[in-house]
């Protein structure tokens, strides 16, 4: 009985890191499935969507997801320099 087990749970720091790892490996996925939503509206001379305000959607989810990318690779970068912090 004297040997050591290791915890059941990861630390805090080190489990949000994680996550955040994941939510930046889904941006893709989310882009693309946002980027397709086009594709379910109608067309044609009767539709209420015109092709600018398609091309506008498209834009701006293209920027949303370039600004989303860009916050997380910061936030990243700022927990793997707390990790280090923490370690020394």
């Amino acid at each position: 009985m004297s040997e050591r087990r290791t915890p059941l749970f990861l630390e805090r720091q080190s489990y949000r890191r994680r996550r955040l790892i994941d939510m930046i490996r889904m941006l893709p996925v989310i882009g693309a499935l946002l980027w397709a939503v086009p594709l379910l509206w109608r067309s044609g001379p009767d539709s209420d969507v015109s092709t600018s305000t398609a091309i506008i959607y498209l834009f701006g989810v293209w920027l949303a997801m370039v600004l989303l990318g860009a916050v997380m690779a910061k936030l990243l970068k700022l927990a793997e320099t707390e990790q280090d912090i923490k370690d020394t």
